[in-house]
């Protein structure tokens, strides 16, 4: 690669080769096209030597060119910035003001400066750069500081971390365990044909009555209201809300008994299929919200009114932001296809004299979409309250998706804080070999830090709401992401500020209070996992890939799994244990074309091979019932062991992982994968599964009992 692009690509954080992780290590080395542009969508002109010379000469001037950046993100016991002046002010009176922007209320502290060997010269001025350092203390939280040089005062932003993110008592004293959860799929005599927020409720009560003190969620952000069928959890439209699917209509105030006289046949149909079928639970219980709406809107002076103008003025813009895109995507889809990005100019702004009037002309409409997010969070706060009622340790573990979808409102109403025309994605792995285009929006990583992270602590705050931990998907993206050209396939990874995001990620766990996970399958640099341990970031495990010699050997035994985790036998993305042994996943993949013959017969027999291997280690730890002991060798395909799911979750909860997640998916027998990966709803039903019980018979039925006893055996 030329050298000045080679420059020009490492101070923007542009990754120019890497190796991924496979299991036989291959070297990539990123094309100069992709490199010049994603440079270009960062700000920088590089499509000639000269035009990179100048991105140079620019990107090492802007730090100079003011006195403070606008954030600062530190650790306790580390308070310390930077500042540029004039040479000459370097021996100015200086002085230091610190407020805290929750309270108003000032710090006296001490500081010292120290001038740094570090200069630089615009025009006729030599620019020194000057160490501050405070010589007390502050607690956690963001402050707005104020340096003064002389007679003149500059402002910033002073973030100030602790040491490690917060960690739940109970995790502390001891293990426990818990659900991992799709709610979506929890299955009820009552619901409309998907698990919504008083089915969570009812589940909570459920955990309560087995001793289970966490459930694992799904994101539960909200999806395209015009295209219900685009389901997938992990590719919303705004990580700040929530899925108005998941109202119970029944429980909405203004509904009444006779609202489903005339389609409580359909509701019983939708409840008994096989799969959700979104495109008719969502828009009938959007028709039934609607009504219900207009009998909301008929009484103004209303406790209920009240507390939704209290609920829409305290969510300010943002709401504001998501409900006028839904309304206009609602109305655009009719007549133009591609989503907001093919819109007219002047409504691709949402800032445009257009949207405004737009804005007024469809205020009801509007404002209906925002009585969705009122009454979404209303239940939602009723079935989080269970927890503290009920007494679970943790509660709610929610889910934060690595991103969002490009046609989403989050691009639309602020889109030059993501790279523009690049969407993220995933490398070339061992189980992805051409690597995967996820098509979600990415963060521009200096627009971020100008916003002082702002976006970013949103979103945190949003998803930690009423939740005791939060997984943040494929958190290597707090480092590094990797992103894709719309126009190509060939992408690299773009860094991030990994320090201060990990940061701002403990400031948000401390202040509320909310343990943290770090979901890191796939390409995961040398040391990060060192470092998110030394943050107290605990990691995910699961079962599968607990093995020797890179997974093709034997299971590790429970006293070597990874104490700071969270384990669990498989994932959503992974096959349920019935499904794994008889290799089903194996030829739904090859029946899809995703693996030729040769790959499929050599999955097959490794397959057998590790069928073995988990029975040897079922046996040799003693995990079999005792009144259902392993009776044969099983040859393949020949019969699925009784009480394999018993032993398998005895072995998994005798593990020294501090939590340990049992799926109902392995626990009732599904042998249906509720995720296939690089799979469309044109091949596989994703995100559709119910599971096969309902919550009024779960507790009385025989396989939940004898699983759910055999894990607090051992927990």
């Amino acid at each position: 690669m030329e050298e000045m692009l080679q420059k020009l690509a490492d101070k923007l954080g542009i990754v120019t080769k890497f190796s991924d992780a496979g299991m036989s290590k291959k070297d990539y080395e990123i094309s100069e096209g992709v490199i010049r542009y994603i440079a270009e969508r960062l700000g920088y002109k590089a499509g000639n030597r000269g035009e990179v010379e100048k991105s140079l000469a620019d990107f090492d001037k802007r730090r100079w060119q003011q006195t403070l950046e606008n954030i600062y993100v530190v650790e306790q016991g580390k308070l310390h910035f930077d500042a540029v002046i004039p040479a000459d002010q370097a021996q100015s009176f200086f002085a230091l003001q610190i407020e805290n922007k929750d309270t108003g209320i000032r710090s006296d502290v001490t500081f010292d400066v120290h001038p740094t060997d570090e200069t630089y010269t615009i025009g006729k001025t030599v620019y020194v750069k000057l160490l501050v350092a405070v010589t007390g203390d502050l607690p956690v939280g963001y402050y707005n500081l104020t340096f003064k040089v002389g007679d003149k005062s500059y402002k910033s932003t002073l973030a100030v971390a602790p040491r490690c993110c917060y960690e739940n008592q109970a995790l502390k004293d001891g293990k426990i365990w818990g659900y991992a959860l799709q709610l979506y799929s929890l299955r009820s005599e009552r619901n409309w044909g998907v698990g919504d927020f008083t089915d969570l409720a009812d589940f909570i009560k459920v955990c309560s009555h087995s001793g289970a003190d966490i459930i694992g969620l799904n994101p539960l952000n909200v999806l395209v209201h015009t295209y219900p069928e685009e389901a997938s959890p992990y590719c919303s439209i705004s990580r700040l809300y929530l899925n108005p699917i998941y109202i119970d209509i029944e429980a909405v105030p203004e509904f009444k008994p006779e609202d489903k006289n005339d389609i409580n046949d359909k509701i019983t149909e939708l409840r008994n299929s096989e799969l959700i079928q979104y495109g008719e639970v969502y828009p009938l219980k959007i028709a039934v919200l609607e009504k219900l709406y207009g009998r909301f809107m008929a009484d103004l002076h209303s406790e209920r009114q009240q507390a939704f103008r209290a609920y829409v003025e305290a969510e300010g813009e943002d709401l504001h932001k998501l409900a006028l895109f839904q309304t206009l995507y609602d109305i655009k889809s009719t007549y133009i296809w591609g989503g907001w990005r093919a819109w007219e100019d002047e409504f691709q702004n949402p800032y445009s004299a257009a949207v405004r009037k737009f804005s007024e002309e469809y205020a009801d409409r509007i404002r209906f979409f925002k009585y969705l997010q009122f009454e979404a969070d209303r239940q939602f706060n009723l079935a989080s309250n269970k927890v503290q009622e009920l007494g679970l340790k943790v509660g709610l573990y929610r889910d934060l998706a690595v991103g969002v979808g490009k046609d989403s409102a989050e691009l639309w109403s602020d889109n030059d804080l993501f790279i523009k025309d690049v969407g993220a994605g995933a490398p070339p792995d061992a189980f992805f070999p051409a690597g995967q285009k996820w098509c979600l929006g990415a963060f521009n990583p200096y627009v971020l830090k100008e916003r002082c992270y702002e976006p970013f602590i949103k979103i945190l705050r949003a998803n930690m709401r009423a939740a005791g931990a939060l997984r943040i998907d494929h958190v290597m993206g707090l480092m590094r992401l990797y992103v894709i050209p719309d126009t190509g396939d060939e992408g690299t990874y773009m860094m991030y500020n990994f320090k201060d995001m990990l940061n701002i990620v403990a400031i948000e766990s401390y202040r509320n209070q909310c343990q943290i996970v770090g979901e890191s399958i796939g390409n995961v640099p040398e040391g990060f996992l060192e470092t998110l341990a030394e943050k107290n970031i605990f990691a995910l495990s699961v079962l599968w890939a607990e093995r020797k010699d890179a997974g093709w050997g034997d299971f590790n035994p429970p006293a070597e799994y990874p104490v700071s985790a969270f384990t669990s036998v498989g994932t959503h993305d992974m096959a349920p244990l019935r499904m794994w042994w008889f290799g089903f996943d194996i030829e739904l993949m090859a029946s899809l074309g995703m693996m030729t013959e040769e790959d499929k017969n050599g999955a097959y027999h490794k397959r057998e091979l590790d069928r073995w291997k988990l029975l040897s280690a079922l046996d040799n730890n003693g995990c079999w019932p005792e009144d259902n002991l392993r009776k044969d060798n099983y040859i393949y395909g020949q019969a699925y062991p009784e009480g394999i799911e018993e032993a398998v979750h005895r072995f998994a909860a005798r593990t020294a992982s501090k939590v340990f997640l049992a799926q109902l998916e392995d626990i009732l027998h599904v042998e249906k994968l509720q995720n296939l990966p690089g799979t469309d709803r044109d091949k596989h039903p994703n995100w559709r599964r119910k599971l096969p019980v309902s919550l009024e018979r779960l507790e009385s039925d025989i396989a939940y009992i004898r699983n759910i006893n055999a894990i607090r055996r051992e927990r």
